[in-house]
């Protein structure tokens, strides 16, 4: 049994959603919110909101899901569009910028007995 959950077009960048994506990667679900939780990161809470999310829909699914037995299988950040943006710079010029969006996929399975 498995069930995905994401956020899309989330305002950070990619990389920088991956450094707290990666800490939940195969976790246990209740460890995983726990150590998100204690992470001291901006994203964290959306990355929590996401576990959650996949965690609810895995219930909904089936009524059998134990959900102490769920683990995270898969969890990945993809690039999203990009903004681009002008700053202005000295003598009349203009600097583009860009800011980054990201799409959060968590998905949970349950371990096999």
């Amino acid at each position: 049994m498995e069930a995905k959950a994401e956020a899309r077009y989330i305002r950070i960048s990619p990389q920088k959603a991956r450094l707290v994506v990666d800490l939940i990667r195969g976790q246990q679900a209740g460890q995983a919110i726990t150590t998100l939780r204690t992470t001291n990161k901006r994203i964290a809470p959306t990355v929590e909101k996401v576990l959650k999310s996949a965690i609810a829909n895995a219930q909904n699914r089936s009524d059998d899901v134990d959900v102490d037995r769920l683990f995270v299988s898969e969890a990945y950040v993809n690039e999203g569009p990009r903004m681009k943006r002008v700053r202005p710079a000295p003598m009349g010029r203009a600097y583009r910028y860009q800011r980054r969006m990201a799409h959060i996929v968590i998905r949970v399975a349950e371990k096999e007995a």
